[in-house]
């Protein structure tokens, strides 16, 4: 399968609600943010890319286990982040799952008056 791209993450982070870009720590690295707070950090410098993401304490040592490209956050809360490295060993649909479970993680501990307003429902996922 081919590398998932830097474009390819910006779109898919774009179209969480309240989403917004920031380079905080300078244009190598590129945070996704909600109400202020990071949800996603990717290293644009980075070969293969890689990027941090927030993940349940219990749900990241276990990927850490079934996913070699899966690791304690770098320069992060180490229980609560992991870096993904996109050497191509994990599915697009398990990576964009990570990002968006990431999203959610941090809308839940936003004050209820900086959550973004939920989209429509369109049913349950399978």
């Amino acid at each position: 399968m081919p590398p998932i791209t830097a474009s390819e993450i910006r779109a898919h982070c774009r179209t969480r609600p309240g989403a917004g870009e920031d380079f905080p720590f300078g244009p190598e690295v590129l945070a996704c943010k909600v109400g202020g707070r990071i949800f996603a950090l990717l290293f644009l410098s980075a070969s293969p890319l890689a990027i941090n993401l927030k993940c349940d304490p219990l749900r990241a040592a276990q990927l850490r286990q079934y996913y070699s490209a899966i690791r304690p956050g770098y320069h992060m809360n180490k229980r609560h982040w992991n870096t993904v490295v996109l050497d191509g060993s994990i599915p697009p649909e398990v990576f964009f799952s990570l990002i968006d479970d990431s999203y959610a993680l941090v809308v839940a501990g936003l004050p209820k008056a900086a959550r973004p307003p939920a989209p429509p429902s369109q049913g349950e996922t399978p």
